[in-house]
């Protein structure tokens, strides 16, 4: 647990998977960005489902919930799917707390490794996890799912996104908003249209949970980007940017699918901004 002002953070481990290595770092050639995470047979890469969990005041914040647990033994060899050493029940009752007690959940975006354990089985029906939680996600990007591009349909899972729907528990965002004082969400549009990241800051210090604008401290060069960013130029002005600011105001990141890294603070240097003092965020 981390203490920044009024808030105290938990890193919330929701399991590992695996993705191709080369659409996670697009252009540049393996023998660059294995040096940085290596691959296994299958050329995939591991990665972690890592949340964040904030206590503020009264409310419990969650923001993304990872995979779930909906899905066969096809698609979790596809994805090298573990659950075994992290899952998400586990890792909340570890923070102290359980589903029903997460008043509030960001949703970066809606790909179903942020957003499949927003619902789960129960019998031959599909419920939703956090039964007391208003869910936030932007509407631009809400509306975006309903139509989805070749590209993108096989991230869209109905099963995660139809009892969302239908739950009365949505609240739509409209750009850049205050959830509640010192929690902001910024939305970004190069990985996919309306995703949002969250900025959790006190006024002296800031963390920001980085979603899939910086999957990984490996993506912070400027054409570190993946293959699955829709509009990859929008990526690299988008990071540039948020780098820029990040590295001025001392901020540090959250990085949600790094297989070890979870927080760094930046540095600027001649060959641009980087990484400094990777770490566990209980080592602020």
């Amino acid at each position: 647990m981390l203490k920044l002002g009024p808030f105290a953070l938990h890193t919330i481990e929701t399991g590992r998977f695996a993705l191709d290595g080369g659409a996670m770092f697009g252009i540049v050639p393996k023998p660059l960005w294995e040096r940085k995470i290596p691959a296994d047979a299958k050329n995939r890469i591991p990665m972690h489902m890592r949340c964040l969990l904030i206590e503020a005041g009264d409310r419990l914040v969650l923001v993304d919930n990872g995979l779930g647990d909906k899905y066969d033994a096809k698609f979790r060899d596809i994805y090298a799917v573990d659950q075994e050493t992290y899952e998400l029940h586990d890792a909340l009752r570890h923070a102290g707390f359980t589903a029903r007690d997460v008043t509030d959940v960001i949703l970066t975006h809606l790909h179903f490794d942020h957003c499949g354990g927003s619902t789960r089985h129960s019998g031959d029906r599909l419920e939703i996890v956090f039964d007391r939680a208003t869910h936030h996600v932007q509407r631009r990007h809400w509306e975006w799912t309903k139509t989805p591009n070749v590209r993108e349909r096989n991230s869209f899972l109905a099963e995660n996104l139809e009892p969302l729907g239908a739950s009365g528990q949505l609240a739509f965002l409209d750009g850049r908003t205050e959830i509640l004082p010192g929690i902001e969400v910024l939305p970004v549009e190069g990985h996919t249209v309306g995703m949002q990241l969250v900025k959790v800051s006190t006024g002296a210090e800031t963390l920001v949970h980085m979603a899939d604008l910086l999957p990984t401290s490996a993506h912070l060069a400027p054409a570190w980007n993946m293959a699955y960013d829709l509009f990859p130029m929008e990526t690299i002005r988008e990071k540039a940017a948020f780098l820029d600011e990040a590295e001025a105001g001392g901020w540090r990141l959250f990085y949600e699918h790094d297989p070890v890294v979870e927080i760094s603070s930046l540095k600027r240097t001649d060959a641009g901004v980087v990484v400094e003092a990777p770490r566990r965020l209980d080592a602020f």
